[in-house]
């Protein structure tokens, strides 16, 4: 094989499927040329080893003639040739119907058996050697769960509030003379639709968060302001319910991020203490700065009904209430705390829980002070 074509098949890798293609067709020639010989040359392993996906190199007895370091780490083979049984079948299957076969494997990596979700295609290039190329697809298949259990929790929230709109405007219809009962149901489709409201609110909320592009323009944030914003506008819905909110602020750190999305952060947390306390008991929203760390600390604490160890693991997952019934009563949408842990990780910061059933609870949130501050 000449030189050139060894550099017209490194340009063709560095573009794409075109050079997966002509990496293919010389080395099926090459397979071709040798017969039997499954020795990998030279510049065959250095052009397999500069793919960013795992490449191997199968031969008939189920091993690995040649396979790349991004091979070894999605575990689809190992250095001493071994070979995951997956793919190994894959390459029996590409021989037998002398074409390409694609598929994915499941890896088991490390002492807990973690799994991960391997694409491999394979092309057969002779009866002894067949190539094959390995992509994690893992986060993808991870995502796609995500959207569809996404999307089946959307139908499901919005059949309530839509089925008890249509109940109450048919009593009503029912009803039409009977003043009260119109005033009555008036007042609970007003808080049905309000509930609603919330919850579309919420799903495009977090929908855009999680689209990675809501910190579009970064800005100088004084956790003060933020702190001081949520506790005034907290107060109308805390006297409602009986609940004094106050502000302790020891320090003023700045962050850099987006004011907006760190207010919705905290008012969520903050509402969210509010709704799960009880009358005449106190919030208390605090804002520190940890010298050790050199971080800023937001906190949110509450004397409420707490939440229960099992649950705490569970709580910024989309959807999920501790207590469904409490919030149904205050036209809860299980979506808060997801918004709070999205906007924090956008922040580059962390959001921890402490509770207790009956004593309390405490919401953590780390976040990076501004370096020219520092």
């Amino acid at each position: 094989m000449t030189l050139e074509m060894w550099l017209a098949a490194a340009i063709g890798v560095v573009v794409g499927a075109a050079g997966m293609a002509l990496v293919v067709a010389l080395m099926k020639r090459r397979a071709s040329d040798e017969g039997g010989n499954t020795t990998i040359p030279h510049r065959t392993r250095e052009v397999l080893s500069a793919l960013q996906s795992g490449s191997i190199v199968v031969r008939r007895d189920r091993r690995a003639a040649f396979s790349n370091h991004t091979a070894s780490a999605l575990g689809v083979t190992r250095p001493d040739g071994a070979l995951h049984p997956g793919v190994a079948d894959l390459a029996e299957v590409a021989w037998a119907a002398e074409q390409v076969v694609e598929d994915e494997v499941e890896v088991s990596r490390g002492v807990l058996g973690a799994s991960s979700i391997v694409h491999v295609r394979v092309t057969p290039l002779s009866n002894d050697l067949a190539l094959a190329i390995a992509n994690d697809n893992t986060e993808m298949r991870a995502a796609e769960q995500t959207r569809r259990e996404f999307a089946v929790n959307v139908s499901h929230e919005l059949k309530t509030p839509v089925g008890a709109l249509s109940l109450l405007a048919e009593a009503i219809e029912g009803n039409a003379d009977d003043t009260e009962m119109v005033e009555d149901f008036a007042k609970k489709i007003r808080r049905e639709a309000r509930r609603l409201t919330k919850l579309i609110q919420e799903i495009i909320e977090i929908s855009r968060i999680q689209g990675g592009e809501s910190v579009i323009d970064h800005e100088v944030v004084p956790l003060a302001e933020v702190v001081e914003e949520v506790v005034e506008a907290a107060q109308v819905s805390a006297e409602a319910r009986d609940v004094t909110v106050v502000a302790d602020v020891s320090a003023s750190p700045t962050v850099m991020g987006d004011h907006d999305l760190l207010v919705m952060a905290l008012r969520n947390l903050v509402d969210n203490a509010i709704n799960y306390s009880d009358r005449g008991s106190h919030v208390t929203v605090t804002l520190a700065r940890d010298a050790d760390t050199d971080v800023a600390v937001l906190k949110v604490i509450d004397a409420g009904i707490g939440i229960s160890t099992e649950n705490q693991e569970r709580i910024f997952e989309r959807f999920f209430r501790a207590d469904p019934a409490r919030s149904r009563e205050t036209g809860g949408t299980g979506l808060g705390l997801s918004i709070v842990k999205h906007v924090v990780l956008q922040h580059s910061g962390v959001v921890e829980v402490w509770s207790k059933p009956t004593v309390g609870s405490t919401f953590t949130v780390r976040l990076t002070i501004h370096q020219e501050e520092q």
